[in-house]
């Protein structure tokens, strides 16, 4: 046989679970064809001697909805070999989208991605209102990497129902119109569709994304839309707390479950050092579930999460917190971190920990002010003990 490509040499890894071997590796028409000793001829000879032949990793959960417009690489994901990536995670997205609807998505994507106004204002091109024309429009940029689409449940009901999306559920004539639109793109390609229950997933002027808004009645149809076709996955930001699953979220897996009938992934499941029994004891109330097509998205790595104070997305879970999303003009968000009555409810809220409660564990990373440089690669705990304060002065003033 004559392959268009044949690797010798390599170490073959092939994503089974079986030991590494080494093996030549034949390619022909786009396809592997053979994997052993191969000698025959080939168009192309690559030596991988040394080197790891693996197939590409899939990246469950990302956000490169906006990326893809100016980014054709799609990285980082391309330079740690991902070959394809799934987009339009938790519940946020930008499309379908009317043009007078175009400054709340991108401000969706501000306050829970943390990805500057000015960059989505110059990057995304807008050239598509419905889903399956932005699935086109991501086609004709040729890009670099295999993209998966979830239809996000946000952008879906605001198209809907424009502004009183963020504000109540949807009527059954909305909801048989949110369906239709999720048909739509499910037709067209979609892997299904996405949603939150996360308390700091906030949107445009500090309001909660509008899937957390959707009712019992609108998930049903979602997943109807998705069990009439018999194809599709759901992915859902279901802890309010990582690695907590409470009751009404078991239950809202289970319902959701039942009116799918696919398979349903959800985040956050995390071990945590502060709760170290929290994900085993979620995961073993979990576990009926998976059998039914329940799968958790976790990590092998500690979860190391990086923010600024202009895009505190980490503190959005903190009622108190708020404010800070609501107006996020640099003099807004300066004037609150200087509050004292906002200091105040943080540290109520703190009594009563949403994400965390330990100062030691958040580092100082960079600082703009020459007179606090000092103060970088140290922990907010160690800054408030020189400085004699609390936990929250010290991270607010510096």
């Amino acid at each position: 046989m004559t392959y268009d490509i044949l690797i010798k040499g390599a170490t073959v890894v092939d994503g089974t679970g079986a030991p590494a071997r080494r093996a030549d590796v034949g390619i022909a028409g786009g396809k592997i064809v053979e994997v052993g000793a191969l000698s025959d001829h080939a168009r192309r000879r690559i030596d991988a001697e040394g080197l790891v032949v693996a197939p590409g990793f899939i990246d469950p959960h990302t956000h490169y909805d906006a990326q893809i417009c100016w980014d054709g690489a799609t990285t980082p994901s391309s330079w740690h070999g991902v070959t394809s990536v799934v987009m339009g995670n938790c519940g946020v997205g930008i499309a379908p989208c009317r043009p007078g609807a175009r400054e709340i998505a991108m401000r969706d994507l501000v306050n829970v991605e943390a990805i500057p106004l000015e960059v989505l204002s110059a990057g995304i091109t807008w050239d598509w209102e419905t889903f399956p024309q932005y699935m086109e429009a991501a086609e004709r940029r040729k890009p670099a990497l295999n993209l998966a689409f979830l239809a996000p449940l946000t952008p879906l009901r605001h198209y809907v129902m424009g502004e009183a999306s963020m504000e109540r559920a949807a009527t059954a004539a909305e909801t048989a119109q949110i369906k239709a639109l999720l048909g739509e793109a499910m037709d067209a390609g979609a892997f299904g569709f996405s949603s939150t229950l996360l308390n700091q997933h906030l949107g445009y002027q500090g309001r909660p994304l509008a899937c957390r808004n959707a009712s019992r009645e609108e998930l049903k149809a979602c997943c109807n839309a998705l069990r009439s076709r018999g194809k599709g996955a759901i992915e859902f930001a279901m802890t309010r707390q990582i690695a907590v699953l409470e009751q009404p979220e078991l239950e809202l897996l289970d319902f959701m479950l039942q009116e799918s009938r696919r398979p349903i992934t959800f985040i956050a499941m995390f071990d945590r050092d502060d709760l170290p029994d929290a994900l085993r004891e979620s995961m073993a109330k979990v576990r009926p579930m998976i059998a039914r097509g329940a799968r958790p998205q976790t990590s092998p790595l500690p979860l190391t999460r990086e923010l600024t104070m202009r895009s505190p997305f980490a503190f959005g879970a903190f009622p108190s917190w708020k404010r800070l999303f609501e107006d996020t003009s640099k003099e807004a968000q300066a004037a609150v971190y200087r509050d004292p009555a906002f200091r105040s409810r943080f540290r109520e809220d703190l009594k009563r920990p949403a994400s965390f409660a330990d100062w030691s564990r958040i580092t100082v990373h960079e600082v703009r002010s020459s007179g606090l440089k000092r103060y970088e690669g140290r922990t907010v705990a160690e800054i408030a003990a020189e400085r004699g304060v609390d936990g929250v002065d010290a991270l607010l003033d510096v």
